[in-house]
């Protein structure tokens, strides 16, 4: 396994390659394909104090939907969501917390408000600014590959076979492109954190051979965040609501990890940190 070095945030050391990290999931859209979404700044507050007491090492904030179809929420919106929340948890939790938004303005803010880390679900594509933000900041960026600009996996399908029959190639070549568009504005190599995608205009078959091959992924040299959390190919194998996939998150959280996966982004914290330091146990050399 490639040496990813390290990265130092709020006083805590990230170590890529000695164990996995969770990072918790804190949802303030009311639309959210998971039902969690937490409608006032008091919810968001306790669940986020509950997940760092459960052992989370990293809180991710996102105000809007990433449901299919779900329609974008203007900039005002969002930021009426996601800073109050930021805002009470920088001062109170001493865990680095993250923004889940591809929106300049809103990333901004974030930052002003206290948070630590980017993170683009688009990597890039809808707003390369983020790029230059998260280099003058001197903060770690989250590039995830996201099909959905391209009608997911199926349009590219009817033009280009090749790239279709083998979907890591499809998000190597996104992933890629969204390190050098990061390089190019000069983010340093170790803000550099990649994401597949899980989801986001992939077939459900592709996510389980995602997970099954993500070690593949292993040649860009970067930490790697899987978000299998809840996700509708687990409701394809087992037929069950959102709110009771924490069994097939379980097994992709830990079949991800034997896979080479850093960070783990998870609504069921304490489950998954369990997950997590059994598999590292069995798995990780460096394990204590």
């Amino acid at each position: 396994m490639a040496n990813k070095g390290f990265l130092k945030l709020k006083n805590r050391e990230f170590r890529w390659g000695e164990r996995t990290y969770v990072m918790g999931i804190i949802n303030l859209s009311p639309n959210s394909f998971s039902g969690d979404g937490l409608a006032s700044v008091e919810a968001a507050i306790a669940q986020a104090q509950r997940m760092a007491e459960e052992g989370a090492d990293i809180l991710d904030i996102g105000g809007e939907s990433t449901r299919p179809g779900a329609e974008p929420i203007s900039i005002d919106e969002e930021l009426k969501r996601v800073i109050p929340v930021i805002e009470r948890l920088a001062n109170r939790i001493n865990l680095p917390l993250s923004v889940d938004s591809y929106k300049y303005e809103v990333a901004s803010r974030a930052l002003e408000a206290g948070v630590d880390i980017l993170n683009d679900q688009w990597g890039l594509k809808k707003d390369p600014r983020l790029a230059s933000l998260a280099a003058g900041k001197n903060v770690p960026l989250i590039l995830m590959s996201n099909q959905r600009d391209i009608g997911g996996f199926d349009a590219v399908q009817k033009r280009d076979t090749a790239l279709y029959t083998d979907p890591i190639a499809i998000i190597l070549q996104s992933l890629k492109w969204s390190l050098e568009t990061a390089r190019n504005a000069g983010v340093p190599e170790e803000n550099l954190i990649i994401d597949p995608g899980i989801g986001f205009g992939k077939h459900w078959r592709h996510d389980l051979e995602i997970i099954r091959r993500l070690d593949e992924l292993q040649v860009l040299g970067k930490p790697i965040l899987l978000g299998p959390s809840r996700k509708s190919f687990i409701k394809m194998v087992l037929d069950l609501p959102a709110d009771d996939r924490v069994e097939g998150t379980a097994a992709a959280v830990a079949i991800g990890i034997a896979k080479g996966a850093d960070i783990v982004r998870v609504h069921d914290v304490k489950q998954m940190v369990r997950i997590c330091r059994m598999s590292d146990a069995i798995i990780r050399p460096a394990f204590k």
